[in-house]
């Protein structure tokens, strides 16, 4: 639907197109179980966040917006790689990057992803393929960096970049979304839009809501999901990624959803109502782990008894990941010129190194050194 929108999905209430017939019931678990451990792990960390005060970092929850991740998480390959934008705790995840490690890094801890030194809005993992950035849209252009060096390594992979609406009233947007169709490069834009960027909602930000067809203007095959139907969300980015993989070139997929929590941290931030009357009620009616909950309960798939069972293991997961964070050391004394500087770039010193100035003309794609 290219014309749907965030009025639109309210008008037509309450969804019920979300359809499991075919799909196989393994994925059916992993989808349910990614949401339901993600939904988990974000509840307890805000339960945890104010009554010690122990976290070093802001946190942007992402509680309402587990669909999309959980798709990525059975589509992506090891080799992919995954870009984030600041709420980062869906993507990370659906990296498989370890729990231990956000928990840790989150309280600062030396055993953290980083180190304690890039908190939740700047996690990485580099062993997973999976980055993360505060500035908006920052990752875009990495994402885009990275496809152009997978498609001239003629690989298969793909770089998958995450962001939402707000991203779109950026430059480097659009500089990505061009070159990347020029190129045709294997990346997949993906789109979360929960209406707001921190108070300001869309329609107050850009005239019309109509990205998708703005992105197709650039060559670029766009879609608009309602984003909180997994079943939907996985089948479209299903599609979307074997496309890319085959070189077909960039796609745009257009996530609505919503967050269910403030922009940033726990608190309540609707004392200035940026928020609609009954916007929140209806997207909470419409939460995507209870509708993919009550079609397995209704086809047998997920019963009460293991349903049970899989929060047990959740919960011991994220005990066990406070436990660790907590008892961890605090970093020492950090070298800067280390954190900043990798001592082995031998292909990237040779390409810096000084040019002549008739190096750079109209062909010094031609004249520059390195793998053009």
């Amino acid at each position: 639907m290219q014309d749907m929108n965030h009025e639109s999905i309210r008008k037509a209430g309450p969804y019920s197109a979300l359809s499991i017939e075919g799909m196989d019931k393994g994925l059916l678990n992993r989808l349910y179980y990614f949401m339901l451990r993600l939904r988990r792990v974000e509840l307890a960390l805000i339960a945890e966040y104010h009554p010690a005060d122990e976290m070093r970092c802001p946190v942007h929850f992402c509680v309402g917006q587990e669909a999309v991740s959980a798709a990525l998480s059975v589509l992506l390959r090891p080799e992919d790689y995954m870009y984030s934008h600041h709420r980062t705790h869906g993507f990370y995840l659906a990296k498989s990057a370890p729990l231990r490690g956000l928990f840790a890094e989150i309280y600062g801890k030396a055993t953290g992803a980083n180190g304690g030194k890039a908190g939740s809005q700047d996690i990485s993992c580099g062993d997973v393929n999976f980055y993360s950035g505060a500035i908006l849209s920052g990752a875009m252009g990495l994402a885009v960096g990275t496809a152009y060096g997978l498609r001239y390594k003629d690989s298969k992979s793909v770089a998958v970049t995450g962001f939402g609406e707000g991203a779109t009233d950026e430059g480097i947007y659009w500089e990505a979304i061009n070159y990347a169709a020029l190129h045709r490069l294997p990346v997949l834009f993906m789109c979360e839009n929960n209406r707001y960027a921190t108070y300001s909602p869309q329609n107050h930000r850009q005239l019309k809501d109509n990205l998708t067809d703005k992105v197709a203007s650039f060559g670029v095959k766009s879609c608009s999901i309602f984003g909180n139907d997994v079943v939907a969300v996985h089948q479209t980015i299903d599609k979307a990624l074997k496309s890319i993989r085959e070189g077909e070139g960039p796609q745009f997929i257009q996530a609505y959803t919503y967050r269910w929590n403030s922009h940033v941290g726990p608190e309540d931030d609707g004392a200035n109502n940026y928020r609609l009357q009954g916007e929140l009620d209806f997207w909470k009616q419409n939460c995507p782990v209870v509708l993919l909950e009550e079609k397995l309960l209704a086809a047998g798939i997920l019963t009460s008894a293991s349903k049970e069972q899989m929060t047990v293991q959740i919960d011991a997961e994220i005990k066990d990941a406070f436990d660790f964070a907590k008892s961890s050391p605090f970093p020492k004394n950090a070298d800067w010129a280390a954190l900043n500087y990798c001592q082995e770039t031998p292909l990237a010193d040779k390409l810096l190194e000084d040019a002549e100035h008739h190096a750079f003309d109209q062909n010094q794609a031609e004249s520059v050194p390195g793998p053009y």
